[in-house]
């Protein structure tokens, strides 16, 4: 399949790389890729790992159904030091595996470098459950900073449009507090993504929490400001009388149009615009006194 080509193997889906493996897995060899049964305790989290936080209610659910059907899905782990394997995708079953009680675990070993870890860990978290925005554009700024990635790329990678990805890393631009509020899950992406470019966009969002603003509403009340922002910015300033007749003085000496910008601290400049050649000549003559 074309989809298939682009994206290189990786891009296929995990399905593709594992299919549906029986839970008691011996060892087994590929030309790249090695199933295992190992204990739980050989392995160790994914440094690329992009989800920061995970949902101890879900983990729960999990270990559940693990205790009742076994885990039958492997764990895809690449090796990492000391004879231990750093899991590369299925963090969440590895947790719930432990909660559950298991020893062993079924494995599929990897031989993937440090940007095909972090692709695979992206890919895994976005297919299975879909990580928050911010998590999501936390992971496409690490491939586009520590992998050189581009938008073309990672739109081609991921199978989002670009848009999609453009408007996910925006979402960074945020203020800190603000960022922290969704990656705690106090705010959806929904929620904040009108805030981006707000000068007060903490106030906002601590509003939104405390009055538990839908995002519809959010929408309105930063339109509401924005709004009432231009108004006032295109309210009419008080002109002085003097300024209005020194302008009318000099266009009046002239012949051409005078424009006089006093600021606060009353310095300011005069602009006199000419139209040609001739009118700059005469005004140069006039501001020298060359006549």
């Amino acid at each position: 399949m074309p989809e298939e080509k682009n994206k290189k193997g990786l891009g296929r889906g995990l399905m593709s790389l594992f299919g549906d493996q029986p839970a008691n897995l011996e060892k087994k060899t590929e030309p790249n890729n090695t199933y295992l049964s190992i204990s739980i305790s050989d392995l160790e989290p994914n440094k690329f790992q992009p989800r920061k936080h995970f949902d101890e209610k879900k983990i729960e659910e999990l270990a559940q159904s693990i205790k009742k059907n076994g885990l039958i899905q492997p764990i895809a782990v690449r090796p990492g030091k000391n004879n231990a394997y750093e899991i590369i995708a299925g963090e969440r079953r590895w947790l719930a595996a432990q909660k559950a009680g298991l020893h062993d675990v079924p494995v599929i070993v990897l031989k993937l470098n440090d940007t095909q870890s972090l692709e695979l860990a992206i890919i895994e978290n976005i297919q299975r459950e879909d990580l928050n925005s911010i998590e999501e554009a936390k992971g496409y700024d690490r491939l586009m900073k520590e992998f050189k990635y581009d938008h073309v790329k990672l739109t081609d990678f991921m199978g989002k449009s670009r848009s999609h990805i453009s408007n996910t890393l925006r979402l960074l631009t945020l203020p800190i507090e603000v960022i922290k509020l969704v990656d705690e899950g106090k705010l959806t992406a929904g929620q904040v993504r009108p805030l981006i470019g707000r000068f007060n966009a903490v106030q906002i969002a601590q509003s939104i929490i405390k009055e538990n603003l839908s995002a519809r509403s959010i929408e309105n009340l930063v339109r509401r400001e924005k709004e009432k922002e231009e108004d006032k910015s295109k309210s009419p300033k008080k002109t002085d009388v003097n300024i209005l007749l020194a302008e009318r003085l000099i266009e009046e000496s002239t012949g051409l149009k005078t424009k006089i910008n006093i600021k606060k601290n009353r310095s300011g400049k005069v602009a006199i615009e000419f139209k040609d050649a001739d009118q700059f000549q005469m005004l140069s003559n006039l501001l020298t006194k060359n006549k």
